[in-house]
Order: structure tokens, then C-alpha cells, then sequence
């Protein structure tokens, strides 16, 4: 069994596989047409659903993330594809940007379990989560971003804007590594 990362034609997807692969979790890369019956075949720990150029853009179907009942994590345009899917709103940021910054972890849970109350990460604000979905609850902001990262109230899906598979996001491999850990409890 494995994590599977949905590639959405983002410039660091393949950054994502390599830092899980690195980490001795593994992983499998797959396109975001696959079918949800052809990711229950492959029966994951979890899926990761990568960054990619804006949710009209990416040509993902949504119905992976509402007909699946597997730990998700959710970066950048994956961040934003949950929000969407469960209600909440998506919108240019007020500052576009690519940049450091440091995010303040209001809410540690599962995702930013043993990393302190802030951490530098690079992010990217283009588009961002405006809205917090129904059901759900901020665990970061930041000083250009309310909603940094966010969780399911009941479920296992997660949200972030900032990108932990770059050496930029101090600590980035640890939320791979609890995210990974969230997965196994799951099963």
C-alpha cells in the first residue's frame, strides 16, 4: 500500500514523490485523470493532491476527493481543490506572491504535530483559499494568508498554501512524515 500523489501539472509535484520516496514512505505518482475506481483498485494509505496552475486549469475531477474515503493532504492547488469541493471559496490573493514567510500554527493536530508555534515555509498566493469551508478549521495563517492550512472537523483531509516538499519550508518533511502517520492510524 502506498500514498498516492495525484500529479495537477505543478513544477513540484515530482518534488512531492521524491521527498516521500526519501523518507522510506512509499509512494506512487499517478495523473489526475485516474479514475476513482482505478485508485480503489491500487487500495492507497493516502492521497496527496499536488500543486498545479488554478482550479479551472488543472482538468481534475473533483469526484476523487468527494467519492473517496482515504487521509488526503492537500497542497497548494490541492489546498484549494478541497475548499472548493467542500463549499468554501477560492479567490485571488490581496498579495500575489512566491516567497517565504512564516506561518503561525494557531491549531497543531495531526499535520504540525511536535513543530512549534510558527516555521518559515515558501509559499505560493496566487489563488488562495478565501472562505473556510463548512466543517472545517484553520490550523495556520499568516501575515498574507488567513487560511495557511486547514483540517476536515470529522475526516482526514488536509489543506495546506505552502509547499513542505521544498528545502525553503524548514521542517516540510516532518508534515510528510505525520501525514504518513495519520494514513496508518486510518487503516
Amino acid at each position: 500500500m502506498k500514498i498516492l500523489v495525484i500529479n495537477n501539472h505543478g513544477q513540484y509535484n515530482h518534488r512531492i514523490y521524491r521527498s516521500l520516496h526519501y523518507l522510506d514512505i512509499p509512494v506512487e505518482m499517478i495523473p489526475n485523470t485516474t479514475t476513482v475506481d482505478e485508485i480503489i483498485d491500487k487500495d492507497p494509505l493516502g492521497i496527496i493532491l499536488g500543486g498545479g496552475p488554478s482550479v479551472d486549469r488543472s482538468g481534475y475531477s473533483m469526484d476523487i476527493v468527494n467519492d473517496l474515503d482515504y487521509p488526503i493532504l492537500g497542497i497548494c492547488l490541492g489546498h484549494q481543490i478541497i475548499a472548493e469541493v467542500y463549499g468554501g471559496e477560492i479567490g485571488s490573493a490581496g498579495i500575489e506572491s512566491y516567497a517565504k514567510t512564516m506561518i503561525s500554527i494557531v491549531d497543531e493536530n495531526d499535520i504540525f504535530k511536535g513543530m512549534g508555534e510558527t516555521m518559515d515555509v515558501w509559499s505560493s498566493h496566487k489563488d488562495e483559499v478565501q472562505i473556510l469551508p463548512p466543517d472545517f478549521r484553520v490550523l495556520a495563517i499568516s501575515p498574507v494568508c488567513d487560511i495557511e492550512a486547514m483540517k476536515h472537523e470529522v475526516k482526514p483531509v488536509y489543506g495546506i498554501q505552502f509547499h513542505p516538499e521544498v528545502h525553503h519550508t524548514e521542517k516540510g518533511y516532518m508534515i510528510f512524515k505525520n501525514f504518513f502517520d495519520v494514513c496508518k492510524k486510518f487503516r
